[in-house]
């Protein structure tokens, strides 16, 4: 007697870090339950995947998603629904809220928040201050936490730990990773006259190559004498990738899709405040040497910094600005267009947005296409070519960096847990996500 399973995904080529394959997947009860030879099972529903590609649920490790206290901006119901809408079935959100998630109570408060309102899965960061180590403790162990995360550099928000005497506390203190703004706040006030009123391309000018490097360095340097394990993120510049690759003991590190694909001064010239971001958009010979990195796997990570504000807080006269632009749903059609280019192979995506994510932060039963594990898909179509455009936003702030911009490889289906959740351009059924597990 045939056993009967929830779904059958037939005919479709499933994408491994290492393999790309032709097979057949049955789910069972949310979970991944066989893949290859189905012929001897029977499915209540059945989904023809010829011609797409099966990825294992695609994460983004870095959105600010605004809630609580930024919601005109961004929430958790909005930021998700932009997240499937892209083929992301996991976040990673931040903790530089109003107020800051600065202790136990106000972490819990956020993931109360988060319940039956975000259609994607999600872990959340807990904000480290320099007084807040107990609190630290209190949160590591919770699911739903990914991490602790430092500024060392102020940015959007009060969060900021400068001092890395501080830092190196921090490190001591948890077996959580921790993830870092790198930019250092001495040398962001030292160089405050090359802000110019009006002129964002003097952003760059202000937190330039050494505002970064210097932090970078010593991060590592703490790194090392602690022997602890940090997470770098949005690496800007050359001379951080340089020194990173040669650093790697206890350090690992993330880039954002658009210091992939925009560079200085033509995306200022272009998109004024809107290409405004912490740490910056940079020079060509910046963006080179960081697509060169994509190009021969040194990069870890790609998360997309999805970090809104309303047109109307863009518009307003550098350096009055808000820094940060959204990217939750245009990552994968980004990184997508590059293996349409050749730059990468499809398994480099799974590599850069499943598994390594999964197996730098611990996470517990998602980001493979094993049996056994949580049936997270996001469905790829890589013959289909389109326009980004400002209209398919999902975010709160209804407007992309990357408006116009023709994209060929698409994210075409996102399934949580056995189930549709975004599927040819809608969103299906309610909110369903859940927090994650860490080992």
């Amino acid at each position: 007697m045939n056993k009967k399973v929830d779904l059958i995904i037939k005919n479709g080529t499933y994408v491994t870090h290492q393999k790309t394959i032709k097979g057949d997947i049955a789910v069972n009860k949310g979970k991944i339950f066989r893949i290859g030879d189905v012929s001897d099972l029977k499915a209540s529903r059945s989904i023809d995947a010829e011609g797409l590609h099966i990825l294992p649920g695609a994460f983004d490790t870095q959105v600010h998603f605004r809630e609580p206290g930024n919601t005109k901006k961004e929430d958790l119901k909005s930021g998700s629904r932009a997240a499937i809408a892209g083929g992301i079935t996991t976040v990673f959100d931040m903790p530089n809220n109003k107020p800051s998630i600065t202790t136990k109570k106000l972490f819990k408060a956020k993931l109360n928040g988060a319940k039956k309102r975000m259609f994607c899965n999600y872990a959340f960061y807990f904000g480290a201050e320099k007084n807040n180590i107990p609190e630290i403790k209190k949160v590591e162990k919770e699911d739903g936490c990914c991490g602790i995360k430092v500024f060392v550099g102020s940015s959007t928000g009060t969060l900021l730990v400068s001092n890395y005497n501080d830092i190196k506390k921090i490190m001591k203190s948890t077996k959580k990773m921790i993830s870092f703004h790198s930019e250092d706040e001495n040398e962001l006030n030292k160089r405050k006259k090359y802000i110019k009123k009006g002129d964002p391309r003097s952003h760059p000018l202000w937190r330039n190559e050494n505002v970064c490097l210097k932090s970078t360095k010593n991060l590592v340097k703490l790194a090392n004498s602690t022997k602890k394990k940090i997470h770098v993120l949005h690496i800007t510049t050359a001379d951080e990738i340089e020194f990173l690759n040669k650093n790697k003991k206890f350090v690992s590190y993330e880039v954002t899709p658009q210091h992939l694909v925009l560079s200085s001064p033509s995306c200022y010239l272009k998109l004024g405040t809107l290409a405004q971001m912490n740490p910056p958009i940079r020079s060509g010979k910046h963006l080179s040497r960081i697509r060169k990195a994509l190009k021969n796997s040194e990069i870890d990570i790609i998360g997309s910094d999805h970090a809104p504000h309303l047109l109307s807080e863009k518009k307003q006269e550098y350096p009055n600005s808000p820094s940060g632009m959204p990217g939750v749903q245009t990552l994968l059609p980004i990184l997508l267009n590059e293996v349409s280019k050749k730059t990468i192979s499809i398994n480099n995506v799974v590599q850069l947005t499943s598994f390594n994510p999964i197996k730098r932060f611990n996470v517990k039963n998602k980001g493979l296409i094993k049996e056994g594990y949580d049936a997270d898909f996001t469905f790829v179509d890589m013959r289909k070519i389109k326009k980004i455009s400002n209209k398919e936003v999902q975010s709160k702030c209804g407007w992309t960096p990357f408006h116009g911009m023709k994209i060929k490889g698409w994210p075409v289906g996102t399934m949580i847990n056995g189930n549709k959740v975004f599927w040819n351009g809608k969103i299906i059924g309610k909110p369903s996500g859940k927090p994650l597990k860490f080992s």
